[in-house]
């Protein structure tokens, strides 16, 4: 009998999340996730209990990811600030594809994922304090149109994270080019 290969709980998430984004959360299964994992289906047991609990572990993990890298955000300058978050969320940009299926894990027989859900929407919640935080300050310095109503200003810049890149360019130059877009709009 062969030796058992293994996996790490972060190259689990890391799996789940590509699944669960090319299948949707529908079409994921433990399966599924053990065809593409090295080692027995078992194994997969040993970090959680069911597909519950592995889904809401990985929204988990992603947001984390995106919290840690926009709370080290410098927001001396708003507008900097807001170009800093924009690269950070251009880089997850499926963050929102993979937390749209959040309400379709049954929670009543898992604790855990019930507690993982909780913390993706508490951190959910901290995200948009704190854009809406430099939204304001940037229309307070006149960085920002007054005469656009906020909702429309930040409605645009989410907008910004689901543009294709066509030009294939880097994470970093693409966006730059959609907040320059942004903040200048298309005239000349």
């Amino acid at each position: 009998m062969g030796r058992k290969q293994s996996f790490t709980a972060t190259e689990l998430l890391d799996t789940t999340k590509r699944l669960v984004l090319e299948h949707g959360y529908d079409g994921f299964h433990l399966k599924l996730l053990s065809e593409h994992l090295p080692g027995a289906r078992s194994t997969i047991y040993q970090y959680y209990s069911n597909k519950e609990e592995i889904v809401a572990a990985c929204m988990k993990h992603v947001i984390v990811t995106v919290l840690e890298q926009a709370s080290a955000v410098d927001e001396t300058d708003a507008m900097s600030a807001l170009q800093q978050l924009l690269l950070i969320y251009v880089g997850e940009s499926q963050l929102h594809q993979l937390l749209g299926d959040a309400y379709k894990i049954n929670t009543a027989n898992s604790p855990a994922a019930a507690n993982d859900l909780e913390f993706v929407e508490q951190a959910h919640l901290t995200l948009k304090s704190q854009l809406t935080r430099l939204f304001e300050r940037a229309q307070q310095d006149k960085k920002l149109r007054n005469d656009i109503p906020l909702p429309v200003l930040v409605g645009v810049f989410f907008n910004l994270i689901n543009t294709p890149n066509m030009l294939n360019i880097p994470t970093p130059q693409w966006s730059e080019l959609l907040f320059q877009m942004w903040i200048g709009g298309a005239r000349s």
